[in-house]
């Protein structure tokens, strides 16, 4: 029995090996839990250490992560543009598929479905049609990834707010209520909204959402 069992043990443990290796190797995932408040992630620089503790987690801690957001110029300070935050790419998922080759890929041929847009244990994120859906991911950007002009809220106060505002996101599975371009978009289909004012929580929950990220590694 005891011979038996270390058979057993050693054969799940090289089962799993290639799993780890995929994830340490891994250079984009979409984030299995939300900061959890709303469209306020403590800005940038709080939406860039979810994605590096989640990373960390993963066992892929050793690269730069960088959450998909653009900012609104506002204060004096210039718009920040989502896809100069992340790297050249190739970007490659939890089970090692390439989901684009670059930037220009990226935002346009990609290799984004809700079978490869894992989050970072290589799970499939609920899109339209499970229960809850979570398919609407915050990005508060134009489809090319650029910021959008400053004036009306797309970003919840550059991603300080929690109660007032709107927040652009994307359709991670790629579906929506309609067959147009928006409802197909992954980075930019249509603004958050709700009875706390567009950015709480609950809100984002609403409109088939959750808070989350798509995280790139930027190195």
């Amino acid at each position: 029995m005891i011979r038996v069992s270390i058979i057993a043990v050693s054969l799940c443990c090289l089962a799993a090996a290639p799993v780890v290796a995929q994830q340490a190797n891994m250079t984009f995932f979409i984030s299995s839990t939300p900061i959890g408040n709303g469209g306020n992630l403590g800005g940038l620089a709080g939406a860039d250490n979810q994605c590096q503790t989640l990373a960390q987690a993963a066992g892929a801690g050793a690269k730069t992560w960088r959450a998909y957001l653009s900012t609104q110029a506002a204060d004096g300070k210039p718009a920040i543009n989502a896809r100069d935050r992340i790297g050249k790419g190739p970007w490659t998922n939890a089970k090692g598929v390439v989901v684009a080759k670059d930037v220009a890929d990226l935002h346009g041929a990609n290799a984004l479905t809700k079978q490869s847009a894992l989050n970072e244990k290589g799970e499939v994120v609920n899109g339209r049609g499970d229960q809850p859906n979570r398919h609407d991911i915050l990005t508060g950007s134009q489809p090319d990834g650029t910021a959008f002009a400053a004036g009306d809220d797309k970003t919840c106060r550059n991603w300080t707010s929690s109660t007032q505002g709107s927040a652009v996101v994307g359709h991670s599975d790629r579906l929506g209520l309609r067959d147009d371009e928006p409802s197909k978009s992954w980075n930019s289909s249509h603004g958050s909204r709700g009875p706390d004012g567009g950015c709480s929580q609950a809100d984002l929950r609403s409109t088939g959402g959750d808070g989350l990220l798509y995280c790139f590694a930027s190195n």
